[in-house]
């Protein structure tokens, strides 16, 4: 069985071992994503624009690996904030909210840099191997 692995080239990927998205024939896991950009600054100061933000850069990803928001069948967000789940709901639901998939939002007492407040794992499903 063939492993690809991606790497999204963010440096703790190299240094710590591991890879942003990995596809086992048709199935295609994003580990935990947060709004961290390219220069290394954090995008979004709420929740909501954290969490838009993350979704449209897995399902970039997702691309990549032949892969469509259509065929997306999990969503796990872990929030600093309960308070916020509503506005995470939110962002979720323009982008999934035809499509369905799981969603689960799960309280965590910090993430990486105090400024992130969402860290978003994805999980899709297609017919290419």
């Amino acid at each position: 069985m063939e492993i690809t692995r991606y790497s999204s080239g963010a440096p703790l990927e190299k240094s710590v071992g591991y890879s942003r998205m990995v596809k086992v024939a048709g199935l295609i896991l994003i580990g935990g994503t947060t709004s961290v950009q390219s220069d290394g600054t954090v995008y979004g100061e709420a929740a909501y624009s954290q969490t838009g933000y993350v979704l449209e850069k897995q399902l970039q990803l997702l691309e990549q690996a032949g892969g469509k928001k259509e065929n997306v069948v999990a969503v796990d967000v872990f929030a600093v904030h309960m308070s916020d789940a509503a506005e995470i709901g939110r962002a979720y639901s323009e982008i999934f909210h035809d499509i369905r998939p799981t969603f689960t939002v799960v309280g965590t007492t910090e993430l990486n840099r105090p400024t992130q407040l969402v860290e978003i794992k994805l999980m899709a499903v297609t017919n290419q191997v």
